[in-house]
């Protein structure tokens, strides 16, 4: 996952057309872990009965909704207004990030320019977001893995965490992540670590093997260890892992 960023100034733009209304609030919540969503917009065609259900949650939430008309069947033009708006809010130079919300591989070069002015590009969608907007953003959350809150009720029954399949893909990233951070005795800052997976995979995240954190993450898979140290006299202990 991204570092957080506290006191960020970000800009959400929302692809109504391409995205679930009824992820608004957990996608809100989520972005509160980069910074503050100063800008919230909502784009889409609101004379349409398909984005019904969009009018709570954006009343409930402050967003704007943008209204853009499709102007011709086969054509996007709420991509359109939504780059447009993106590139004006860029030049501004007011923000210092963007949280662009949809599935759409169509906003992959606005994901790299923002990224090219300085400023940090985090994509939320759905898992069949293509690959390549994926990677032209500094993050990408799935949606999915945006769970609602545990009720305290159900907190007992809900603690014992999944078994870790083997995974292919999460055993490489792990050992090149690990590999990169570790010192001469081997043991690997667990935040270096994160840090390193970020940048490896911007869709890098825990949740997606069912664990809310990396520590924990690492703790159940078979092939490391981890355990808190203290990088020097007088630092305080951090989470640290090495291969076993």
């Amino acid at each position: 996952m991204a570092r957080s960023t506290e006191g960020a100034r970000l800009a959400v733009l929302i692809d109504a057309d391409n995205a679930g209304a009824q992820h608004l609030e957990r996608l809100l919540v989520e972005i509160a872990k980069y910074g503050t969503a100063s800008v919230r917009r909502a784009y889409g065609d609101w004379t349409s009965t398909q984005l019904g259900k969009w009018k709570d949650a954006l009343l409930a939430h402050s967003v704007q909704p943008i209204q853009q008309f499709s102007y011709t069947t086969g054509k996007n033009a709420t991509d359109s207004a939504l780059i447009i708006d993106a590139m004006d809010l860029l030049h501004a130079g007011n923000l210092d990030g963007f949280c662009l919300v949809s599935s759409d591989s169509d906003f992959t070069r606005l994901a790299a320019r923002i990224r090219e002015q300085g400023l940090t590009a985090y994509g939320f969608g759905e898992r069949k977001t293509p690959k390549p907007f994926v990677a032209a953003c500094d993050a990408f959350i799935y949606v999915e893995n945006l769970a609602p809150p545990v009720a305290p009720a159900k907190a007992a029954t809900t603690a014992a965490k999944p078994a870790l399949k083997p995974d292919k893909t999460l055993d490489r990233l792990l050992a090149e992540a690990v590999d990169v951070a570790a010192g001469d005795d081997g043991w690997a800052n667990l935040g270096t670590v994160g840090s390193n997976l970020s940048k490896l995979a911007p869709d890098f995240d825990s949740r997606t093997w069912g664990y809310g954190k990396l520590k924990d993450l690492m703790q159940a898979h078979r092939d490391y260890e981890v355990k808190s140290r203290s990088a020097g006299e007088g630092k305080n202990p951090s989470a640290h892992v090495r291969h076993k």
